[in-house]
């Protein structure tokens, strides 16, 4: 099937009501994208940030004529859209296509990530079944991949474990596959919590892996407690987080950018004996044990 692309340059003040009235005129999906390169890496907890200048790119069937969709939405919008520019997308599997690019990767000596399309090259190894979703984590970013090799190094056998902003539930079900009895997996986003449940199920760990929304998570102590979201909130949390973790317990934090660390560390070093466990690139993990 054959595809149309509208591209519209905005602003975030008038990104999302863009995005609304593509959709309205037909959009099956829109995208915003960044026009100017500005990184979003410490969004405020429960924010939806957007860039200066934005980027709307609203995908139509082959059959639209994109001239008439600009012309109702200047009508709809009640202004004019002068700078529009519309592209024809070559008909095949956008899907397939994307996860060509996603392989089989090994972390440590045990733990491996397999897409769907793939036979684990080894039987055997802690295999995470595992597809590109709507979460993130995949494996692929430096931040996760760290705490899948810690967890590889330090397998929690026989342990109950914390996985806090737990996006697509690959640090809980990893944990599982290396020892762990069981997950608690919470994150603020209920769709990470319906990733983590689909991926749980494809990996069999179902019974092993619990969700909650963090604001209906009841405390508990655990022995490992990891938490892969960004410096500020780490930061905010320090306290709670030593809260949930057992005394001798031990904490690895990750989504940290090298030079936050300093100021990660001294959050935590009141409750952990703490320090960069590893840097891959401009990221961080740290890795503790609480006194």
């Amino acid at each position: 099937m054959a595809w149309l692309q509208l591209i519209i340059p905005t602003d975030d003040t008038q990104a999302d009501q863009l995005s609304d009235a593509l959709m309205e005129q037909g959009a099956v999906s829109v995208t915003l994208e960044d026009m100017q390169d500005q990184p979003m890496l410490e969004p405020a907890i429960g924010t939806t940030p957007m860039w200066s200048q934005t980027r709307a790119v609203g995908l139509f069937d082959a059959s639209y004529d994109l001239s008439q969709v600009v012309k109702n939405l200047e009508q709809q919008l009640r202004k004019k859209i002068p700078d529009w520019k519309g592209e024809q997308l070559e008909d095949k599997d956008w899907v397939r296509a994307w996860m060509d690019d996603f392989k089989p990767m090994q972390f440590g000596e045990k733990l491996w990530v397999i897409p769907s399309n793939f036979k684990p090259p080894h039987a055997d190894a802690a295999n995470i079944l595992l597809d590109p979703g709507l979460a993130f984590g995949t494996g692929t970013h430096p931040t996760t991949s760290m705490c899948l090799e810690w967890l590889d190094a330090n397998p929690p056998i026989n342990e109950d474990i914390i996985d806090f902003g737990c996006g697509s539930g690959i640090l809980a079900i990893a944990a599982i596959l290396l020892g762990a009895k069981q997950a608690e997996a919470i994150d603020i986003d209920p769709q990470a919590l319906i990733a983590t449940r689909d991926n749980a199920e494809k990996n069999q760990v179902s019974d092993a892996v619990k969700t909650y929304l963090a604001k209906e998570f009841s405390q508990k102590t655990t022995p490992l407690l990891l938490a892969n979201i960004l410096a500020s909130p780490l930061i905010e949390f320090a306290e709670y987080f030593a809260e949930l973790t057992e005394t001798r317990g031990q904490i690895v934090l990750s989504g940290i950018l090298a030079e936050q660390a300093e100021q990660v560390l001294a959050a935590y070093h009141p409750y952990f004996d703490i320090q960069i466990w590893k840097q891959q690139g401009d990221w961080v993990c740290l890795a503790g044990t609480k006194r």
